[in-house]
């Protein structure tokens, strides 16, 4: 059994034309432990190849990133169906279910009909993304990062 990977670095997200979503610019690295889910399929599988100290465009397609469209999880529901005293706004999110891995709903329109439009695709879904990474290290795992499933970042963490 090998020991899982801990990659740390730097990165930057942004889309096809080039706009920037998110970045770690200003804030510790990220310490993530490879090939355990934690990151985009497309990110995790590009990092485990790459030494301290490079830096790399990888582009993510859809099917490895945050997934394709998937339509059926675009719906409009009649405004009755919420709660009376439910204050619907847009870009409002909320679960329909507690049950792992239920998919979050954003209010993305509200017409004058009642009807109200959500999304329970990621907000990426359908996106190629871009990163930019910078390695600042790659080590093993330790036993108490194996034991956990995760990677720590200095200092320790809080569960």
């Amino acid at each position: 059994m090998s020991i899982p990977t801990v990659a740390v670095f730097h990165y930057s997200l942004k889309d096809k034309d080039g706009n920037l979503i998110d970045d770690s610019k200003g804030r510790d690295p990220l310490h993530v432990m490879l090939g355990k889910g934690h990151i985009v399929k497309g990110l995790d599988e590009a990092l485990p190849n790459m030494k301290a100290g490079v830096k790399k465009t990888i582009t993510v397609s859809p099917e490895d990133g945050y997934g394709v469209v998937d339509e059926s999880l675009r719906l409009k529901v009649p405004r009755d169906q919420f709660p009376p005293d439910a204050d619907i706004q847009l870009k409002m999110q909320f679960q329909t279910s507690q049950e792992p891995g239920a998919p979050l709903f954003t209010v993305m329109h509200i017409d004058e009909d009642g009807l109200i439009y959500i999304d329970g695709n990621h907000p990426l879904a359908g996106h190629e993304l871009h990163f930019d990474v910078e390695i600042v290290e790659m080590r093993p795992a330790d036993p108490e990062e194996i034991a956990h499933g995760h990677a720590h970042a200095p200092g320790g963490h809080d569960h």
